[in-house]
Formats: structure tokens, sequence, C-alpha cells
């Protein structure tokens, strides 16, 4: 199986459009792809700038000449739950047409689309991006060729996976922002080419705010790395 990773811009995309004209960002929680019927299916997860941004983003949507139905489930603050079903698009009908199908979530933010394509071979995934270049603008970032055993493994811990991810997102933005600049600047090395009065310069805080900030963040991502770990199907 070969797995592609591409920043997409679609033409005739309505998710694109609106994150292109307004702060608004999409992530899929499900969706469903009717060939018969030529149209997508999504319930997606839609973050806004502000208040402000979200109405007018999902009021964009909402009236875009590619949008079937629309419904909106839930809201709060500058987030909102929603379903839609849109036309399929060029791309779309492109990659199911040589037999790509859909492997991650679509994530849709500032005019551009974040695609995880599977394929049989490589030589279809070759046909495919040919073939897509003609109406869409894209850039390959990532081409993996997944091995069965690769395969398997994924596929048997989603669970633990699923809850490393949770913590990742159970972050706020202060501890998440300061873990990968403390990685980036090398204080988790050895030697330590960074310290935390280093990296209290850099935020312009005191390096009690610092570590504070890091012990936090360090709790809840090793709190559930070891929860995952006791579920890693086939462990030693």
């Amino acid at each position: 199986m070969i797995d592609v990773t591409m920043e997409m811009e679609q033409y005739d995309c309505p998710f694109i459009d609106t994150t292109a004209d307004h702060e608004v960002a999409f992530s899929t929680m499900h969706w469903q792809l009717d060939a018969a019927q030529e149209e997508l299916e999504t319930r997606l997860l839609v973050d806004g700038a502000d208040r402000g941004a979200l109405d007018n983003g999902l009021a964009a949507l909402r009236e875009h000449d590619n949008m079937n139905e629309y419904q909106l489930f839930t809201r709060k603050g500058d987030s909102a739950v929603i379903r839609t079903v849109i036309e399929q698009t060029d791309a779309m009908s492109v990659i199911h047409d040589r037999g790509g199908y859909i492997t991650g979530p679509f994530r849709i933010r500032d005019g551009h689309e974040l695609w995880q394509v599977g394929f049989d071979d490589g030589g279809t995934a070759d046909e495919t991006l040919y073939a897509l270049d003609t109406n869409n603008d894209f850039e390959v970032e990532q081409r993996r060729d997944l091995e069965l055993d690769r395969l398997f493994d994924v596929l048997g811990n989603i669970e633990p996976a699923g809850e490393l991810l949770d913590a990742c997102r159970s972050l706020s933005d202060v501890e998440a922002e300061t873990i990968q600049r403390a990685a980036e600047s090398g204080y988790f090395e050895t030697p330590r080419d960074a310290t935390l009065s280093t990296l209290a310069d850099e935020f312009d805080v005191s390096t009690t705010a610092v570590s504070k900030n890091m012990r936090r963040g360090e709790k809840k991502l090793v709190r559930s790395l070891v929860e995952a770990m006791e579920h890693i199907d086939g462990k030693p």
C-alpha cells in the first residue's frame, strides 16, 4: 500500500473557499463518499478565530454554490460541529475513479486542505497524481510504502494511538508551545543545548513559570503514554 499525504488546493471545494475568505478551520470527524450520487457527506469540527469569524464562516459555507445540505449540530463559543453534503469535487472523482481511497481525516485551513490518500501500488499512485494535476494544485508532503506488518500494527493499536492524540490535545497552548520550543532548542538533549533560563528569556517569563508549564505538560503526556503502553497489542 502506498500512503500519500498532500496539501491540496481545489477550486470547487466549499470548505477551501470558506477558509480562504474567513478565519475558520475545518477538521473532519466522519466522511462518506457516495460515488453513485456523486456526493460527499461529512461531519466536521469548525474552529473560528473568534465568535464573529465563526458566524461569518458558517454563513458563507451554508450559501456556497457547491453545498447541497447543511446542518448545525452544536455550537459553543468559537467552535461548532456541523453536517454537510457537497457535490463530489474534481479531485475526489479523479482519486475514486482510479482506485484511490482516503486513509485519514481532512484538515482544512487558510485555503488549503491536507489529504491522506491510499493506493494499492505505486503505478496507480503515479497515474492518479498526474491526473490530479490537470485541474488542481497540490504538493506531496510525504509518500510512504506501508508494509502489511506495519499496517496491521497501526490498525491493531488504534486505541492507544487515540489516547496519545487526546493527551496532545489536552495540552494548553502555553504548555504545548513550551514543550515544543524546549525540544527544538535542545533542552531534552544530553548535554543540554538549552536551559530553563534560556527558555525563560525566549518567552519573556520567569524560570519558575517555564518550569511549571513544562511540568504540567509533561505530566499529561507521560500519564497518557504509560496508559497507552499498557494497551499496546503484541508488546514484549
